[in-house]
């Protein structure tokens, strides 16, 4: 369980998060959303250790990042594993040497135990037999796959997904969204993901954060969200009048 508390934070006198709580569960997948400019970026970053949050704390079954050193929170980050929005794989790298860069950096494991555990992480992605490719010979699926292999491989605790569906077209986005939830339920991680995608938010969305102007607007599950009638969230999930005409139709 990750559960941060009041968090804010600013950039010059524009304040981005004004004062956000929330628990993200384990064994779920934990959905932010928002429009542009919501805070939900600067949310999942401060989270990960890319942002200092100005005040408020996050923490990590009950551990306090925010109050830890460097040593002590390098300890927390090796049990995140990270799916970055343009999968950010090494062009100049093999999938094999992508998937295996973070056993390299982190762990003294033999390089017959890294080739298995890469091995073990690429088949459970269905991506076997691809250690020898280059991210240029992959379509945009198949690299978030590859991505998805290396932010699990070394069996992390907590998984974060910055607009995992990018890029991709709806059925492949729609393989992704299933391939995460598995994971996440098949090894308990706390898994928090940033998207705009309303189809993953109601394909996978087994908690649903909505983020307004730096602050947390709603929370709920995704069949709860499908009883919103108006406010914001209802404005953002029905962006179009083509699609509030549409939902009210479909009442007669």
């Amino acid at each position: 369980m990750i559960e941060i508390k009041n968090i804010t934070k600013s950039f010059g006198k524009q304040q981005v998060l004004k004062g956000v709580s929330a628990v993200f569960d384990t064994g779920k997948c934990n959905l932010i959303i928002g429009k542009s400019g919501s805070g939900k970026t600067v949310t999942l970053k401060c989270m990960v250790g890319l942002f200092e949050p100005d005040s408020g704390s996050i923490e990590f079954d009950g551990r306090n990042i925010t109050a830890m050193n460097f040593k002590e929170r390098k300890e927390v980050r090796r049990e995140i594993g990270m799916l970055f929005q343009g999968t950010a794989l090494f062009d100049s790298m093999t999938v094999e040497e992508n998937v295996r860069f973070p056993l390299d950096m982190f762990t003294s494991q033999s390089e017959s135990e890294k080739r298995d555990r890469v091995n073990f992480c690429l088949k459970r992605v269905n991506m076997e037999n691809t250690n020898k490719k280059y991210p240029g010979e992959l379509s945009g699926g198949m690299k978030k796959r590859v991505g998805i292999a290396r932010a699990i491989v070394m069996n992390p605790k907590y998984l974060f997904c910055d607009e995992p569906n990018s890029g991709l077209d709806p059925k492949t986005a729609l393989i992704i969204d299933h391939l995460i939830q598995e994971i996440t339920q098949e090894y308990q991680m706390t898994t928090v993901i940033n998207t705009h995608d309303m189809n993953s938010v109601m394909g996978i969305g087994d908690k649903v954060i909505f983020l307004h102007e730096g602050l947390k607007y709603w929370e709920g599950t995704n069949k709860e969200i499908l009883s919103i009638t108006e406010g914001e969230l209802f404005d953002f999930i029905f962006a179009s009048d083509f699609l509030k005409d549409l939902r009210r139709r479909a009442k007669f």
